[in-house]
């Protein structure tokens, strides 16, 4: 008990030390927090704790991702193939047609059942194929769809990702919940219409050329963005595709803003070819089924880059070139949800927040006090480190702090002194039952280890299960009470066990305060 190794000694201060200094960036204003980050080296500390929404204010949406319509073109597009290429390899069939998850075909001979298969799996590799007598199904299974599914959010959540980070938000917290929809919280969010309406679009974009016609199969009638009313027929296969682009930027033309954008060498390419065999022929711009513009070829554009006009707000040039950088979303997003947290109620939290922590740590401090005198303040000083050691791994971790997360950090105060009521109180039995102070400290803490470990890590595995399995408040509360056990686990053993060992050494006590 009276020995502890050097390199613990050493620990223990280290540990306090940086404590103190990761915990500083949170007392300091967000300029000069600033001024460090960039000033500092990277190991340095300059982050303070990220405030979640309910916090610090801000937007809470709830999107539903429409599965139906991406199954739909999924089956719409393995219909087209199947006719084309059943057209090419002259199968004969006497219908075919859609369901909700397939494509049916009725063959005009068995012997083209095996053909059909091939055209199947090459339309799609997620199919599952039946076959009975001149019928053949092709569908998606509840795998297949739930595949699709899988990949339609993940991709979602990339773009919508993309979609917040280009406004400027800071930590914003995008998730999947549930099957088909994603969570989006932008703590600290200003103007979040804005956002909705970047949500809002999926940004498909394509170009076509104007049909000189104006009719037929191949042809389609699309409303122009400036007048809805003002309708323009263009040929429905696209030439280019927004995949096809590398980047896009808000510029200016002659004072009016504009966005211009980069193809990569396929649709360089294939840009160049198309206006070089076009040239005099309009061409439209199409954004989410509205055309954006029409302007007419008048040469051939190689260089891989050019412009898109449609009289822009230089706001309106911003989002265009932030959405077609962020990439298209796969379906469309429906809000199902919107809750606005306003600033002062996120700052009201906050105050209430900190009231209830120093009511809670000044309750327990004098409970300490009163019941273990001396011994009592140490754990008080080790309870003060402990609360420096919570915000100071938050803040390495950036953690997002919330509501739930403060009751966690109060809730792990009263478990920090957990440890030291165990230990003192053993003590005390030992003392009573004739021990002499070194027997005494040296059982305390040895007898009361078990007891100590066995009801933080039954705390702790709660916290796992509920960080894994909770969402959105849950999870921050799981995290500041997960971590307040491990640095109270550290605070109530090693540092208060550093402080006695140095008090004894020092006053030579003949009885324990305690």
């Amino acid at each position: 008990m009276m020995f502890i190794p050097l390199w613990k000694r050493i620990l223990v201060v280290v540990t306090v030390i940086l404590s103190f200094a990761y915990t500083l960036p949170n007392f300091v204003s967000e300029q000069t927090r600033e001024q460090w980050s960039q000033s500092l080296p990277s190991w340095m500390p300059s982050k303070s704790v990220s405030l979640g929404l309910d916090l610090q204010g801000g937007a809470h949406l709830l999107l539903q991702a429409d599965i139906v319509s991406v199954v739909k073109k999924r089956i719409d597009d393995v219909e087209q193939f199947t006719r084309r290429n059943m057209k090419s390899d002259e199968l004969s069939y006497s219908k075919i047609d859609t369901d909700k998850v397939g494509v049916r075909v009725t063959l005009k001979s068995e012997d083209d059942v095996s053909a059909l298969r091939k055209i199947f799996r090459q339309a799609d590799d997620g199919l599952v194929i039946d076959a009975e007598g001149l019928e053949v199904y092709a569908y998606f299974d509840e795998a297949g769809l739930k595949d699709i599914t899988d990949k339609t959010i993940s991709q979602s959540i990339e773009v919508v990702s993309r979609r917040v980070n280009g406004t400027g938000t800071k930590e914003p917290i995008i998730q999947r919940q549930g099957d088909d929809r994603v969570l989006v919280q932008l703590p600290g969010m200003e103007n979040p219409e804005r956002v909705k309406d970047l949500l809002n679009q999926t940004a498909q974009l394509s170009f076509h050329l104007v049909s000189s016609s104006g009719e037929g199969l191949n042809v389609t009638s699309l409303p122009m963005r400036e007048d809805p009313n003002d309708r323009l027929p263009i040929n429905r296969r696209p030439l280019l595709t927004g995949e096809m682009l590398v980047t896009a930027n808000p510029t200016f033309q002659d004072g009016a803003p504009i966005v211009s954008f980069r193809l990569n060498s396929v649709g360089a390419k294939k840009f160049c070819d198309v206006t070089r065999d076009n040239v005099n022929r309009p061409f439209a711009v199409v954004l989410d089924g509205e055309i954006i513009t029409a302007p007419r070829i008048n040469e051939p554009i190689c260089g891989g880059s050019a412009v898109i006009t449609g009289n822009f707000t230089v706001q309106e040039a911003s989002d265009l070139a932030l959405l077609l950088r962020a990439g298209a979303l796969p379906t469309t997003l429906t809000i199902v949800e919107e809750r606005t947290v306003g600033p002062s109620l996120g700052r009201d939290s906050v105050e209430a927040g900190k009231i209830a922590t120093m009511v809670a740590f000044l309750l327990i401090i004098a409970f300490m006090c009163v019941s273990y005198r001396l011994f009592g303040v140490f754990a008080s000083i080790a309870l003060f480190v402990n609360m420096f050691l919570i915000i100071a791994l938050l803040s390495m971790l950036q953690a997002t702090l919330t509501l739930p997360g403060i009751a966690g950090i109060v809730l792990t105060m009263g478990m920090a002194v957990d440890a030291n009521v165990l230990i003192f109180e053993r003590i005390r039995e030992e003392i009573r039952n004739g021990r002499s102070i070194l027997s005494s400290m040296d059982t305390g803490y040895s007898k009361a280890m078990a007891s100590i470990i066995d009801s933080n890590l039954t705390t702790l595995i709660a916290g796992i299960v509920l960080y894994a399995v909770g969402t959105g408040p849950i999870k921050g509360f799981a995290v500041t009470m997960s971590i307040g056990i491990a640095t109270s686990l550290f605070s109530a053993i090693m540092l208060t066990r550093l402080m006695l060992v140095i008090w004894m050494r020092v006053k030579k006590p003949k009885a324990l305060p305690v």
